[in-house]
């Protein structure tokens, strides 16, 4: 292992600040309008079922101090986007698109940075010049629901590099690297050239590592590129693409694999790397 990635090993806890900070400035905050009635709902429905887990399981005071002491470090180490997105938005996705008749999509996960660079296709992700891992095309079509091809549709994608780590989130790498917003042609054709992504285990040296430890659980997500496509008139789609093989496509960590999202990538003409086609199919607004 290089001393580089042991250097980005050791801060990996930092990835939590930072998603909080992101989470912040997302404009994702309190946009959600909901009646006094369905909080009230919500919020008993959810304190119910602590509370029958507390009498099924005759939590002690012992452990119930515990939880407090650990819902205090999951705050303080910034991770509650980690927590919430690697192990409740599966279900939060899952009802949000449940009417939609297009292509599946799956969860954003905590590493979305929009505004990406922009760039027109065919296009190579911004990487360093020695980027490690497989080279990977990905090219296909963005159409609607009713077959239009979608010109000019946005294919926004982001991945981690090969020891794992997203830029952003991780020191020592390059702004945007893997990570772009590429414009569709004319017919909505797209060719994304970057490198197939390595399996990752989520940050296990803050508070959610300390559950996955005391739980007996691993912390590995299966190997995958990030996806939002989206168009005028269409709904926005975001996914992960996994590929097949992957150890942990069974029992990923978030939840959040999905048979129609599986990759079969086969090796390019000259042998130098691999490429797939995935299509997209957007819903209507």
């Amino acid at each position: 292992m290089s001393q580089e990635v042991q250097d980005l090993e050791a801060s990996a806890a930092a990835s939590g600040n930072a998603a909080t900070d992101r989470f912040r400035t997302s404009g994702k905050t309190g946009t959600a309008v909901a009646s006094p009635e369905r909080v009230s709902l919500i919020v008993n429905e959810v304190l119910g079922a602590v509370y029958d887990t507390v009498r099924k399981h005759q939590v002690s005071y012992a452990e119930f101090n515990v939880l407090k002491a650990w819902l205090i470090s999951v705050g303080e180490d910034g991770e509650w986007p980690l927590f919430l997105d690697v192990w409740v938005e599966h279900v939060v996705e899952e009802v949000a698109t449940g009417d939609r008749s297009g292509s599946k999509g799956t969860i954003e996960g905590p590493y979305y940075i929009p505004e990406a660079p922009t760039l027109t296709t065919p296009a190579t992700l911004p990487m360093r010049a020695d980027e490690a891992g497989t080279p990977l095309l990905l090219s296909g079509q963005v159409t609607g629901t009713d077959g239009a091809a979608l010109g000019g549709a946005i294919v926004e994608i982001w991945h981690a590099d090969d020891d794992g780590f997203y830029s952003q989130f991780a020191p020592g790498l390059p702004e945007w690297n893997l990570r772009a917003t590429v414009i569709a042609d004319d017919n909505g054709n797209f060719a994304i050239n970057t490198i197939q992504p390595a399996p990752y285990q989520i940050p296990t040296d803050g508070s959610c590592g300390k559950l996955i430890a005391a739980a007996g659980w691993h912390a590995w997500r299966p190997a995958h590129l990030h996806l939002k496509v989206s168009a005028p008139g269409r709904q926005l789609l975001t996914a992960q693409l996994y590929f097949e093989g992957d150890t942990h496509l069974s029992d990923d960590i978030a939840s959040a694999v999905k048979s129609e999202l599986v990759l079969r990538p086969t090796p390019t003409a000259d042998g130098a790397g691999r490429e797939v086609t995935y299509d997209f199919v957007l819903d209507p607004e």
